[in-house]
């Protein structure tokens, strides 16, 4: 297939409403077309749509892809000028799921056994995830040695994932009326020390594979405050960390604990707990598969510093990575775009993939 027909393809699919929680109509078109072709095996699970090969490979690669995307923009519709393509969805993911679908369509004898998930759900909570849904329905349809996300990526291999933890420290105080403040306890003035500790953070830039991973660690909400008139006894802060993969959730926890120690004072009632986490994906670049894929790109890998569901696969033992067309800084942007020759170049390195000799072991 070429550019231009796989370039219209991601247009066809972004003329899909398929806002997460509503990826059925694309589901079925997905479906339509995959169930045409005699050399896949479909299975369907609500809008969760798996293609296989069934050749007796000596390895599986599993190649996923996520239908939903946030809510519109202003950018609902594709449009086409040139060789860019604009539209909801042409980056995150569509033009990936464009160039799985085409793979799956007209690659009869790949050199392992490939399969192709198209998944709802990825942009909302996990809970919801349709790999998750998969995992619990039917797992023999994710089982494979090494796994694609086709993740905006720019056509590099960006290996792994960081880890993310939610936190949420509470510190106490003692009400007052603003009048007489020295008979009470200000808790949203105890937040100044402990930002400071935040904002100072030692970012870590650990490489892993050759790959430099960044941490942060940001204060994104602070909620408190009982009356214009009243000194607040209570102040809560949500702490969003990203973390590298050469930590656990609990040792990244730790570490925040640590840096945070002395402005948080638990024997008063003071309080620091985890609201939410995921852990991270090493870059496991030393797999065949994926190592296989660095050298088509040509381009040297990076590391992935937000998260994304390689670290679903890596958590049950297949290796992963992430790598497609598209700017990943443009998903979820009215200005969402993509590239004829980042879908081609993105198409050519799979395709070179799934075509050689010597990676079925």
């Amino acid at each position: 297939m070429t550019a231009a027909d796989l370039l219209g393809l991601t247009a066809t699919l972004v003329d899909m409403p398929s806002v997460s929680h509503h990826e059925g109509a694309i589901a079925d078109w997905v479906e339509g077309r995959l169930r045409s072709v005699p050399w896949l095996t479909v299975d369907r699970v609500d809008a969760n749509v798996v293609a296989r090969t069934t050749l007796d490979r000596g390895s599986r690669l599993v190649m996923a892809g996520h239908l939903d995307t946030v809510p519109p923009n202003g950018n609902e519709r594709a449009r086409l000028e040139g060789d860019v393509l604009w539209g909801l969805g042409a980056a995150d993911m569509k033009s990936g799921c464009a160039v799985f679908l085409d793979l799956a369509c007209t690659l009869t004898q790949p050199a392992v056994d490939v399969t192709y998930v198209f998944y709802e759900c990825e942009e909302v909570a996990q809970q919801h995830n349709g790999l998750n849904k998969l995992l619990v329905q039917r797992p023999d349809l994710l089982a494979g040695d090494a796994a694609i996300l086709g993740e905006p990526t720019g056509g590099v291999v960006e290996a792994g994932c960081q880890g993310v933890l939610r936190v949420e420290v509470t510190l106490v105080g003692e009400r007052a009326h603003t009048a007489r403040p020295w008979m009470g306890r200000n808790a949203i003035h105890r937040l100044g020390p402990l930002l400071d500790r935040v904002a100072g953070f030692p970012e870590r830039r650990p490489v892993i594979d050759g790959c430099e991973f960044r941490e942060a660690l940001q204060a994104v909400a602070v909620t408190g405050g009982v009356a214009g008139n009243v000194v607040p006894d209570r102040v809560v802060v949500q702490l969003n960390h990203r973390f590298a993969p050469d930590r656990s959730p609990d040792e990244a926890f730790a570490g925040i604990r640590t840096l945070v120690a002395d402005t948080v004072d638990e024997t008063a009632g003071d309080s620091i707990e985890v609201a939410d986490q995921s852990a991270a994906a090493p870059p496991s670049l030393d797999h065949p598969l994926l190592g296989a894929l660095v050298e088509r790109t040509g381009q040297p890998p990076r590391a992935k510093l937000g998260w994304t569901d390689v670290a679903f696969f890596a958590a049950h033992g297949v290796p992963a990575t992430n790598f497609g067309p598209g700017d990943p800084t443009l998903a979820h942007t009215a200005g969402e775009r993509v590239t004829r020759d980042e879908v081609e170049a993105v198409h050519a390195a799979l395709l070179s993939l799934l075509t050689a000799h010597g990676l079925t072991h």
